[in-house]
Order: C-alpha cells, then sequence, then structure tokens
C-alpha cells in the first residue's frame, strides 16, 4: 500500500525548505514561455503544442539522477584522497615510533549525497481568468509541481522578481545541485544565472533557440531547446525561422495583430 500521507509530508518539505536535501531546481516563467510559443505557432497552441508537463518532469529526474551520481562519485573520490592523506600521516608516526597499529585506527567515507528535485512554475493570474487557469493550475500541482501565481495588475507585476528569490532562497539555505530556467528573459536571467554557474552550480536554460541568443552564447550556461525534450510535445512545432528557411520561402506571421497600436 501506498504511504500518500508520508509522500505529501515529503514533498511540503521540500517546497517549504524543511527538507535538508541540495536542490536540482526548476523554475518556469509561464509569460515569457507562453508568448515564446505563441510567437511560434501564431497564436494560442493547441492540445498537440502545448506543453507536457509530465514528460518534463521525467526529464528533470533523469537530469536529478545523473547530477546525483556525479555528485557521490566527486564524494567518493575526495574521500578516497582524504583517506589517502590520513594513511600517509600514520605511515609516518609509526616509523617514528616504531610502533605500528594501524588495525586500531578505522576511517569511514560518506559517499551519499542527498539531492532532490523541485520543480516550481511562476505565473500571472488575469483578473477575472481564475476559473480557466485553475485547471491548469490543478492539472501542474497533481504531477508534482507547486505553483507560484500573482494577479496581473499591472504591467509591472511580473514575476521574474519571484523566480530569482526563490533561486536565492534555495541557493543559500539548502544549497543547489543543479539550477534549470525555463525562460527567454535575459535581461533579468542573464547575469545572476552567470553568478551562480561560477559557483561550480551545472546551470541550464530552457527555451526556444529563437529567443534565447543570450543564453547560447554565454560560455558556463547550457541550453536546451524545449521541444527536444522527448515527449514536451505531441507533434512537432511549425517552426520557420531566418535560419531555417526553405528554399521557396516562407511568410512570417506578426506577433500581434496591426489594430494593437490604437491601444
Amino acid at each position: 500500500m501506498t504511504d500518500t500521507r508520508g509522500t505529501a509530508a515529503r514533498f511540503a518539505d521540500t517546497i517549504s525548505g524543511q527538507s535538508g536535501a541540495q536542490r536540482v531546481l526548476l523554475v518556469w516563467d509561464a509569460p515569457n514561455m507562453d508568448m515564446g510559443l505563441g510567437s511560434i505557432l501564431g497564436g494560442r497552441p493547441t492540445a498537440a503544442h502545448r506543453p507536457r508537463f509530465d514528460a518534463l518532469g521525467r526529464w528533470l529526474l533523469q537530469r536529478t539522477a545523473d547530477i546525483s551520481a556525479q555528485a557521490a562519485v566527486a564524494a567518493y573520490d575526495r574521500s578516497v584522497g582524504d583517506d589517502n592523506a590520513d594513511d600517509s600521516a600514520i605511515d609516518d608516526d609509526d616509523a617514528l615510533d616504531g610502533d605500528s597499529d594501524v588495525d586500531d585506527i578505522s576511517t569511514t567515507s560518506d559517499t551519499a549525497v542527498q539531492i532532490e528535485p523541485e520543480a516550481t512554475v511562476f505565473t500571472n493570474i488575469v483578473p477575472g481568468s481564475a476559473d480557466v487557469v485553475r485547471p491548469w493550475v490543478d492539472a501542474l500541482r497533481n504531477v508534482g509541481y507547486a505553483v507560484f501565481a500573482k494577479p496581473k495588475l499591472s504591467e509591472d507585476s511580473d514575476v521574474d522578481s519571484d523566480m530569482l528569490d526563490h533561486i536565492e532562497l534555495r541557493r543559500h539555505t539548502v544549497g543547489l545541485a543543479g539550477l534549470i530556467v525555463a525562460s527567454a528573459d535575459g535581461q533579468a536571467f542573464r547575469d545572476p544565472l552567470i553568478e551562480i554557474a561560477a559557483e561550480g552550480v551545472p546551470v541550464t536554460v530552457i527555451g526556444f533557440r529563437e529567443h534565447v541568443s543570450w543564453a547560447l552564447s554565454t560560455d558556463g550556461l547550457e541550453f536546451v531547446d524545449l521541444e527536444e525534450i522527448p515527449g514536451v510535445f505531441r507533434e512537432p512545432l511549425p517552426r520557420i525561422g531566418l535560419d531555417s528557411l526553405p528554399d521557396d520561402g516562407a511568410w512570417l506571421t506578426p506577433f500581434r495583430p496591426l489594430r494593437a497600436l490604437l491601444r
């Protein structure tokens, strides 16, 4: 029988920060990612082109497993190095004392590394849209994502600062074993991500290659195109860019209607 209550309690500890394990933290900038996807599709996505967060979650779990394995190897290598240094010191002391009693010396190595995945989605809620957005929010929570929802009261009611605050909270409390940011907003995230990467934390940017030249050209940051993650989209995106034009040319649809200039 599955211990759902215990699982829920452990998950709550992870989100609240009470769990002491380091995080492989995914933060998803929903407004920015929606805008990027809409510009590729030329409108709102259908079910075939709506991101599957369960597939993204499985990718995050595998990424966490890979980072955990690398951390365990690094911890083991450090422990072996420490053991060798201790053995060398013991041998020197024994040579001076003329008495060898290394059997009384026991050295233990703890290579277990506690690392947990944490997936979070940050979104704005336009007044009057709660009933429309609620099923999506509930679906995210049902597959293991925490959702930070903020009312969209003005153009300044963005979630970038909230995302950065959450990253900093994890960074300075339990610590980051890895950071994954799904956003094309280089103005908000480029410098903080470079700073974190300089500390040796693997940092990944998820997005669409058409919109994240800053991540592609920045040393220390890994870029993963969202469409390259297995199963995230049911069908290929209709991507046509200036760097992938067919021989007979292609129409590039406007990002917004011309009448928007009158607003």
